[in-house]
């Protein structure tokens, strides 16, 4: 009973809002726009809206928080003004808005909110003004003066020419039979109207704008005494074909039509929803190379991904865009739908030539550049739109493009650009070799990587991966960018060129002289085997000027300790594969010995232990080598180390000494031990 007491007290504290009242629901996007609008407004006064007019139209919009900061309406500037709110109105001598528009009929109600040119054509009918002003439940969409204005001259002329059947018609299509709000208004739904019980297609979108068949609501929610009128910027008229029946229709369309039969998405476009279709014209198919489009529409995949890329999973009208957002593709793919000025834009292009044409599932944009995916694309293709370009350059000159504009399955490992500053590599035998390594013999994604993952190469390497905190490497280039999948491959851009291990460790340092005296030292230490054997280690490698460097008298007494110099030598090893790609700002690396290396990078330097590294990433099938100039001691064998253990140990025996003084006043029978702890401090 107590459980159900507490559980109906904290039902009645989520339902109460502020100062005690009952909570309402949840405001529409709309509603939230014009409360921010009243908060920016109030220093004027009560009920003032502040609004945003763009500079040289007469558009205007209420203000969100984003817009009020921005001062931008699609890269437009704007200024503030100070209007009435909805539903009130000025008194003289008194501050703000503070009093409510008095109730009249809906035909009065539409002087008000500045559509007389629909009470000037309401007048024309016979029968349309007495049902306006008499009893009932109406909604109209009232279009304003500018929108009748704006309409093409033989449209308005076909609608006065008859007045009692067109325009009276047009009229009624415009009106609902019962009131309808701004919260009722949903995304994506439809209303009946008054003409021929036709649909009228809302759209109530994240920004607070709601259209009316693409027609933008600009004053709302103004009750009258027998409705509601909403103020809209277009004159809207009825919907009657689908998507797929205007692409049929429209004579622009006769390869896009052709596209979408052989793909068999007609049944999408002509189906249930409300998408946007970003309809590519004749003209923007003609701007493809012809090898391309061939190759799309002679696969259905890839042209099936093709035209999905062009259908936005909801319908989007042209006044509805202030400012760019993401919007995702029937195929998954996000495009950037933005705009400028008047014009919309696609991934920041001005590809829109014709907006809002309404179906009955949706709105079509003509487009007059065609928007391929990545999924529809070569590797060629891909690696031409990357930085990458030189690689792809230098295969071309190796004759092993051919690998990527095929239908082979493929991931090809692509040096950026900037790889190759300082010159491109000669072409070669041992180049191509090379080149052919580069590419993974299956299409690969890097979140499906995995450390210790081996990939075969068509050079016929294989490649190990490894997983880093901050890091994804495949042996010494790590990944630079994000993947881009095309229809047979997959492109990872790297920071580097891949140098695949051509044998153990101890192989890469007999094979460089360089190494010479520690190839000797490994000898001596009996680490031969280790280094020659499977396994995952970083081996710090001094060159023979590392050892040069030590006085001799030292040198020899290292060489001359078999402990000892094992004990150096397995210092110098970690347990561990890590190239210079992974290490990030520092890494602390366990060594063979036990004690930990300190691998750190700055500046495109990698240091050990905060010496420089002469040389990095030599690869090796079981480890990687770097090359160092300095023969690295541990911390045992640091003199100033070795004085900061002795101090550690001393101060250790000094709090024992202590802890056993306290308990030795406590009790005699601890005095030996006692004594015995002061004679080890003496020593």
């Amino acid at each position: 009973m107590a459980l159900l007491m507490r559980l109906l007290t904290l039902a009645l504290a989520l339902s109460v809002g502020p100062a005690g009242t009952l909570a309402g629901p949840a405001k529409s996007p709309y509603q939230l726009v014009l409360q921010h609008s009243r908060l920016r407004g109030r220093q004027h006064g009560p009920n003032v809206c502040a609004v945003q007019k763009v500079i040289g139209t007469n558009k205007k919009y209420f203000t969100n928080c984003k817009q009020w900061y921005q001062r931008k309406i699609c890269g437009k500037s704007t200024v503030i003004s100070y209007e009435c709110c909805p539903g009130y109105e000025k008194v003289p001598g008194e501050k703000g808005c503070p009093a409510a528009l008095p109730l009249s009929n809906l035909y009065e109600t539409m002087g008000v909110v500045g559509s007389t040119t629909t009470q000037l054509y309401t007048d024309r009918t016979e029968k349309l003004r007495p049902e306006m002003e008499g009893p009932g439940s109406f909604t109209i969409f009232a279009p304003s003066n500018e929108a009748w204005s704006s309409l093409p001259a033989e449209v308005l002329d076909s609608l006065v020419s008859n007045v009692n059947i067109e325009l009276l018609n047009a009229l009624r299509y415009h009106m609902v039979d019962r009131r309808v709000l701004t919260d009722e208004l949903k995304h994506g739904m439809t209303l009946t109207s008054m003409y021929q019980n036709s649909n009228i297609q809302i759209h109530h979108y994240p920004n607070g704008i709601v259209t009316v068949n693409c027609a933008r609501l600009l004053k709302a929610d103004h009750h009258a005494t027998n409705g509601v009128v909403h103020l809209i910027d277009k004159v809207i008229s009825t919907i009657t074909n689908n998507i797929q029946q205007i692409i049929e229709i429209e004579d622009t369309f006769e390869t896009l039509r052709a596209a979408v039969a052989a793909s068999g998405l007609n049944t999408v476009l002509e189906g249930d929803g409300q998408f946007t279709l970003l309809a590519p014209t004749n003209e923007a198919f003609e701007k493809i190379p012809a090898e391309t489009l061939n190759r799309i529409l002679g696969d259905p995949e890839a042209l099936r991904d093709l035209l999905n890329n062009h259908i936005l999973k909801s319908a989007m009208c042209a006044e509805a865009i202030v400012a760019g957002m993401s919007m995702e593709t029937l195929g998954g793919t996000t495009l950037e739908v933005g705009c400028s000025g008047d014009k919309l834009t696609i991934n920041g292009k001005a590809v829109i030539s014709n907006k809002d044409i309404l179906a009955t599932n949706g709105v079509i944009h003509f487009i007059d550049e065609l928007l391929i995916p990545d999924s529809a694309k070569t590797l060629l293709e891909l690696a031409g739109e990357s930085d990458v370009s030189t690689a792809i350059d230098i295969l071309k000159q190796a004759g092993l493009d051919t690998h990527l504009s095929g239908k082979e399955q493929l991931t090809f490992l692509a040096p950026l650009n900037s790889v190759f500053k300082d010159g491109v590599p000669r072409i070669d035998a041992q180049m191509k070799t090379l080149l052919l390594n580069h590419m993974v013999k299956e299409q690969l994604a890097s979140k499906c990587l995995y450390s210790g993952q081996t990939l075969d190469t068509l050079g016929g390497k294989k490649l190990r991966v490894f997983v880093y905190r901050n890091s994804l490497c495949i042996e010494n280039s790590c990944i630079a960018a994000h993947d881009k999948r095309g229809r047979f491959g997959t492109l990872f851009t790297m920071d580097r060129m891949l140098t695949p291990p051509m044998g153990t460790v101890m192989d890469v340092l007999k094979g460089d002289n360089r190494f010479s005296m520690l190839v000797a030292a490994i000898q001596s230490a009996g680490l031969m085997e280790i280094l020659n054997r499977e396994g995952v280690y970083t081996v710090f490698a001094p060159t023979n000027e590392a050892f040069q460097a030590m006085p001799p008298e030292e040198l020899n007494k290292l060489l001359a300790n078999a402990k000892e110099l094992t004990n150096i030598l397995k210092y110098h090893i970690g347990d561990e594969i890590l190239v210079s790609g992974g290490i990030g700002a520092l890494v602390r690396l366990k060594s063979l010995q036990g004690d930990k290396l300190e691998v750190s990078s700055k500046n495109n330097v990698v240091s050990v232990n905060k010496e420089p590294v002469a040389e990095t990433d030599i690869m090796a099938t079981n480890g990687v080598v770097y090359a160092i100039n300095t023969v690295l001691q541990p911390p045992a064998n640091r003199p100033q180390e070795r004085g900061d253990e002795l101090a550690d140990s001393a101060l250790e025996i000094f709090k024992q000494a202590s802890a056993y003084s306290r308990a030795a006043q406590r009790s005699v029978r601890l005095a030996p031990v006692y004594q015995r702890l002061l004679e080890r401090m003496k020593h």
